[in-house]
């Protein structure tokens, strides 16, 4: 029997602010993206299940490229797996538009071809259906 919740996506649109910079070329360290998995997990839970529910653990987690202030990041997460309290969860950020500092201190561009900056797989884990 298949869950209706399998395949539930939710995206979110971050832009990266200068000040979250911590390393040369304004790159941000690789928490960042994991901050944002919790975010949209949280709304994936609110979306199937009427609560917040609780990041219990990340697996496959991948930095596939940098994430620098002045990115725009997507944030996808969808439901791959649903058990009696777990959800497991896909991740990808993102980088769909870019800052162009060298241009001038607010230049930017959309990406024709968007970056896959950090993928990973997450368990959540909601209260039991009464």
């Amino acid at each position: 029997m298949s869950d209706a919740r399998v395949g539930l996506t939710v995206t979110h649109r971050r832009y990266v602010p200068y000040s979250h910079a911590h390393y040369a070329g304004n790159l941000v360290d690789g928490a960042y993206s994991l901050g944002l998995f919790g975010d949209v997990a949280t709304e994936v839970c609110i979306r199937s299940d009427g609560d917040e529910g609780l990041f219990a653990s990340y697996s496959d987690v991948q930095f596939c490229a940098p994430v620098r202030a002045g990115d725009l990041l997507e944030i996808t997460a969808e439901v791959l797996a649903v058990g009696t309290r777990s959800r497991t969860i896909g991740f990808r950020a993102v980088v769909v538009g870019r800052g162009r500092p060298e241009t001038s201190a607010s230049a930017a561009d959309i990406l024709e071809d968007p970056i896959v900056a950090t993928t990973a797989t997450g368990v959540v884990v909601v209260p039991a259906r009464t």
